[in-house]
């Protein structure tokens, strides 16, 4: 028998509880109309998005990351994107994401000339919002697994991207278990992000468009001041 002083605690518990294991299927059937599962059918877009994931030891993307890039790169060569913008984590000196999302790229058939590195992709939140104010990107596919792309296309729609997403769900696999899970709760913190707390990303530097001359984004300053910035 639970005691009187604690049914409306736990009651409010399981109600909060089951509206945060609704959400992320709210979005997915939000966001449905703009995810794709094959290269092929997604529509014409100005850049690929592709989001940072783990770096091995070695330099080289773990397994869910080099799934992105694979994603990316169907998209680069059938001709749906003119750029790959890749955005991650190189906000400490001796863990780099860009550069090794770079290199993955340029080694399967990419030009390092059509690959832009965003070096302050954070978080997801963070990926869409420089997207938007320094690359002035404002169409895009946004290369990740199935299980975070509604959370990732709605928070590039959110910051006025036209953005569709491509499930990236090769060798990889879907995600682990824990990562389905971990989803959940960013799903909730991303709808707080944009309707309640109206946050942004945490460094916006000077611009540099995506579709302009993309040496401009691996160049030293920009990496020195990621790393001075994420101190």
């Amino acid at each position: 028998m639970i005691p009187s002083r604690w049914r409306r605690p736990l009651a409010l518990g399981l109600v909060v509880g089951a509206a945060l294991a609704s959400l992320p299927f709210v979005l997915d059937a939000r966001e449905a109309p703009y995810l794709y599962n094959r290269p092929e059918a997604v529509p014409a877009r100005a850049v690929a998005l592709v989001l940072g994931a783990r770096v091995l030891p070695d330099g080289t993307p773990g397994a869910l990351l080099a799934d992105r890039l694979a994603a990316a790169r169907a998209l680069y060569l059938r001709g749906t994107v003119r750029r790959v913008l890749v955005s991650g984590d190189h906000g400490r000196v001796g863990y780099d994401e860009v550069n090794a999302m770079r290199r993955w790229l340029v080694a399967h058939e990419v030009p390092s000339s059509a690959v832009v590195l965003d070096h302050a992709g954070f978080r997801t939140l963070d990926s869409m919002d420089r997207a938007a104010r320094v690359f002035g990107v404002r169409s895009a596919v946004v290369c990740t697994q199935r299980f975070h792309l509604p959370r990732a296309v709605f928070l590039a729609r959110s910051r006025g991207l036209d953005a569709v997403g491509l499930a990236a769900d090769g060798r990889g696999g879907p995600g682990s278990r824990t990562d389905r899970l971990r989803e959940r709760v960013a799903v909730a913190r991303a709808l707080a992000d944009v309707y309640l707390l109206g946050t942004g990303a945490r460094l916006v530097g000077p611009q540099i468009p995506a579709d302009g001359d993309v040496v401009r984004s691996w160049d030293q300053a920009t990496r020195n001041d990621v790393h001075r910035g994420a101190r």
